[in-house]
């Protein structure tokens, strides 16, 4: 949940919908400011984010204790170069065995939040049944509420519905470059919550992210693509190629750790309103490496042919930003130089 404060302060926004307000609609831009009245960005200076002040709690509910599976749907046209970057990303969340600094290093922190039993959650994610809706069955402009129903058709059609997992699964709803979705680009670049009952039959946790390449790639596949209104500021080299799908990495992460520790709204966030909580991922947006905090990324990796990246998968490379870390209280990322 993000708010734009000026043209170059682009921060956490809660915008409330006709039934509902997903609790976050990430946008990568970095903050300057804290998200809520009760957090106060201060202390010490050397970890990124770092205060004595951010109170992150836990409110009782449920977290992702169990084996995760992510659901992905596939809303438009994509190619599948495209889908692959996507699918490693999710692989690599458990991939152990990855080249450090890994994807999966940056999941052990997400794996520090507990339920009320003490359980931690899950170490596996696993990438579950897909579905594809190349033809824009809900239209090319979809609402925060015709999302549930474009899950709703994923898990009810006639052919090889989804699996319907309330306990453990996550459903990604994912928009091709064309696709237009309530307070995109203006406001969020992906979001997540819980389906409805009365609309999709089942409480399933899920997810939206954009594909921002047409619409507003300077606002939501920051940095590897900039602002118009900022002259003279180069874009960096996306690790994967593609601008657009790469910038959709962090805010899949973004929503996928938030959905684990916070998948019912009322488990780990900071803040007093539930309808607008600071969760896990919100307290470090713009934060991907040592250093980083106001306008600045931090400490990057850039590979042989210039590409910057700060996390490495299976086989690729990825931008990702840091979680909150509870326990320490700030920001945390398995790139950091001082681990």
């Amino acid at each position: 949940m993000h708010r734009v404060l000026v043209l170059l302060t682009l921060v956490a926004v809660a915008t409330l919908a006709v039934v509902v307000t997903p609790v976050t609609g990430y946008r990568p831009w970095p903050h300057l400011k804290p998200n809520s009245s009760d957090l106060i960005f201060g202390g010490s200076k050397k970890y990124e984010g770092s205060s004595e002040f951010v109170h992150m709690r836990y409110h009782m509910g449920p977290v992702l204790t169990t084996n995760i599976t992510i659901h992905p749907i596939w809303y438009g046209r994509w190619q599948n170069s495209q889908k692959k970057i996507i699918r490693e990303f999710l692989n690599s969340i458990s991939a152990v065995d990855s080249k450090h600094p890994s994807v999966a290093g940056w999941w052990k922190t997400v794996q520090l939040y507990t339920d009320q039993t003490g359980a931690n959650i899950s170490r596996t994610v696993l990438l579950g049944e897909e579905k594809n809706d190349r033809f824009y069955s809900h239209g090319k402009s979809l609402t925060r509420l015709s999302i549930q129903s474009v899950i709703k058709s994923a898990v009810t059609a006639r052919t090889k519905p989804l699996p319907i997992n309330p306990k453990s699964g996550l459903y990604l709803l994912l928009t091709s470059d064309d696709v237009y979705v309530q307070d995109f680009c203006g406001q969020v670049c992906g979001f997540h919550y819980f389906t409805f009952p009365s609309i999709v039959g089942y409480t399933l946790p899920y997810a939206w992210v954009g594909n921002s390449a047409k619409l507003c790639p300077g606002i939501c596949a920051y940095p590897f693509a900039v602002p118009t209104y900022m002259p003279g500021l180069k874009p960096l080299k996306a690790p994967n190629g593609d601008a657009g799908v790469d910038g959709m990495i962090s805010v899949i992460a973004h929503e996928v750790a938030e959905l684990a520790s916070n998948p019912l709204v009322n488990a780990w966030y900071a803040g007093q309103d539930p309808v607008a909580p600071v969760e896990i991922a919100d307290l470090c947006e713009g934060i991907y490496g040592t250093g980083g905090g106001g306008s600045y990324t931090g400490q990057l990796l850039n590979d042989r042919d210039g590409a910057t990246y700060n996390m490495n998968g299976i086989r690729r490379r990825y931008l990702v930003q840091w979680v909150w870390n509870h326990i320490v209280s700030y920001c945390t990322g398995p790139n950091a130089l001082d681990q």
